[in-house]
């Protein structure tokens, strides 16, 4: 059966020390309380990069196209003691001179310069490739996590 299919961005602007990127506090559903970039749930018959422009809207208030996004890769996520999490993640990049983020029920955004991306309050496999996505690479991986639902105990 296939996974349920989600969507995440990483909002890349020019800061006055160098790149920041746009993060947030999670404020309800999967991963509440830990920090996370804009995104969800595809919609049914909808296309990742749909989603993600969407989403962005939706969390953070700042509009995009779909041309602004570029496509850094899939996640495969399992949580074999908990498999309704259990999901696919498309992941995008877009950089442009960003405005400011509005807060919204999901999420508390702000930005952060990207050598401060605080990866210990993330999810345990973004410190193993979201570096590299920040600096223009790509994933293409798969994750199990352990029966605390937090740990990475095979990529």
């Amino acid at each position: 059966m296939p996974l349920p299919e989600v969507c995440v961005v990483y909002l890349l602007r020019p800061g006055a020390s160098g790149s920041e990127v746009l993060l947030g506090e999670k404020r309800k559903g999967l991963g509440l309380g830990k920090v996370v970039a804009p995104g969800g749930k595809l919609e049914p018959g909808e296309t990742p990069a749909a989603a993600a422009v969407r989403e962005v809207l939706e969390e953070v208030g700042i509009a995009i196209a779909e041309s602004d996004l570029e496509a850094a890769g899939c996640i495969d996520y399992y949580f074999p003691t908990k498999p309704e999490w259990s999901q696919r993640s498309w992941v995008f990049r877009a950089r442009g001179s960003w405005g400011e983020a509005a807060g919204s029920e999901e999420l508390i955004a702000r930005w952060l310069p990207v050598d401060e991306v605080p990866l210990d309050r993330m999810w345990d496999d973004a410190k193993r490739w979201l570096p590299g996505v920040l600096a223009g690479g790509t994933v293409e991986a798969s994750f199990d996590f352990g029966s605390d639902l937090s740990t990475v105990v095979e990529a």
